[in-house]
């Protein structure tokens, strides 16, 4: 691949990466959606327990409706595969599943404790639990994908 291609490919990325923070932002924090409150209403809320929300989830989800269900699980999952999935592609340094998977951790915990001290959202453990596996399941896409490129641009094996 050319020095020419690999610059828009990586340009293309950071445009996709800042607009993909831009809207996470929007969504975990200023969104009227997903159960907001007015400031005086709000209260700290939090899960500490693993699985409750996943399990509650999943036994009562004709009660709650599929798309709450699917909202909230999968969304957690879906919401950060694009980071997992960027991450290798902005930066060379991040081509190593741990390091995407430690830092998928950490920004997912740094979003659900800013949600708990703006009291804009619950902290739940869940929601840390699903994030994470979204980064991961995002650097796997792009494993994946990186894999068939090498394959097809320099006739490696897979």
């Amino acid at each position: 691949m050319s020095r020419e291609a690999k610059r828009v490919i990586r340009t293309a990325g950071w445009v996709l990466f800042l607009i993909y923070l831009t809207l996470l932002i929007y969504l975990l924090f200023f969104s009227e959606s997903y159960g907001r409150q007015d400031f005086a209403a709000r209260q700290y809320r939090y899960n500490l327990q693993p699985f409750q929300e996943i399990r509650r989830f999943a036994v009562y989800w004709k009660n709650v409706g599929f798309l709450a269900a699917f909202l909230n699980l999968g969304g957690n999952v879906l919401g950060f595969m694009p980071f997992g999935f960027l991450l290798p592609v902005l930066s060379a340094r991040m081509r190593r599943a741990v390091t995407v998977v430690l830092l998928g951790f950490s920004v997912s915990l740094a979003v659900e404790t800013i949600q708990l001290v703006t009291r804009v959202g619950i902290f739940d453990v869940d929601d840390l639990m699903l994030n994470t596996l979204g980064a991961a399941l995002g650097y796997l896409v792009f494993a994946v994908c990186n894999r068939v490129r090498r394959k097809i641009y320099y006739g490696k094996k897979i």
